[in-house]
């Protein structure tokens, strides 16, 4: 980013969860099809333990479930270790709780973003073009990010 110009502030001050890791979840996805099967397998495995954290991080946290139940629910259905179990216990309860939901904000903000842009353009989208104007943006909050794409990218092939 830095190398394209983006500042030093937007890209220190901007780097969070929903940015960051939003945005690897979102390429994720994108490359998913081009990978050989095994890598897709990896991919979906990847994807289920995610999916998995989206919804036990706010269910603990609201009491709806106590942390034996989401160790047993992570060993049992998404195939942890008994130690990486209650890792990602400890993990949703004290040391960063809220971060895995996150991560699927900013992934969620993005597919939003690629749909309405796709419906805009039409034939004209190119994915490429979107994801490159995407990386020259820097760390934006979605907010923004919308804003940028709407007033420059769809402007421009429009």
């Amino acid at each position: 980013m830095i190398e394209t110009g983006v500042s030093i502030p937007r890209a220190v001050f901007a780097f969070n969860s929903a940015n960051v890791e939003g945005w690897a979840l979102y390429m994720e996805a994108v490359m998913k099809p081009y990978e050989p099967l095994d890598g897709q397998l990896f991919a979906l495995d990847a994807r289920m333990f995610r999916a998995a954290r989206a919804f036990l991080d706010p269910m603990l946290n609201l009491g709806l479930l106590k942390p034996d139940q989401a160790k047993d629910f992570l060993t049992q259905e998404v195939v942890l270790s008994e130690p990486f179990a209650a890792e990602e216990v400890d993990r949703y309860t004290f040391k960063e709780p809220g971060q895995a939901t996150s991560y699927f904000y900013g992934y969620m903000k993005l597919r939003e973003l690629r749909a309405r842009t796709e419906l805009a353009l039409r034939g004209k989208f190119n994915q490429k073009a979107f994801h490159d104007f995407l990386l020259r943006q820097g760390l934006l909050a979605p907010e923004l990010l919308e804003k940028a794409v709407a007033n420059e990218f769809i402007r421009q092939y429009q």
